[in-house]
């Protein structure tokens, strides 16, 4: 796996509200929305906010949420979780995915 060039949290918060926020909140208590609440996210495993109805594929995935992890999820989720509901068809720029991820840091803690 490549680098994760360092991001920037100011950068990442624009991309989340054009790119994730239609789908997702980060605030802690938030409500799922079409994809779950990314609060606590990070340290996390896959498919278990509580109260969202995840696929078994999100589910049996088994891993944990790191920045790494992340990193290669949001390049193209589909491809990482076959089987995942989620419709977005990733950021492909290294930088993006590196802003994004530094924000969500940040906002889901």
């Amino acid at each position: 796996m490549a680098a994760i060039p360092p991001g920037d949290p100011k950068k990442g918060e624009a991309l989340f509200k054009q790119r994730c926020y239609q789908c997702h909140t980060t605030e802690k208590g938030g409500p799922h929305k079409t994809g779950p609440n990314l609060h606590g996210v990070i340290g996390r495993k896959t498919g278990q906010a509580p109260g969202f109805a995840y696929t078994d594929a999100n589910k049996k995935k088994g891993i944990v949420w790191t920045k790494e992890t992340l990193f290669e999820y949001l390049d193209n989720p589909r491809k990482y979780i076959p089987g995942t509901k989620m419709v977005f068809a990733g950021l492909k720029k290294p930088q993006d995915r590196a802003d994004l991820i530094a924000y969500l840091e940040i906002a889901t803690k």
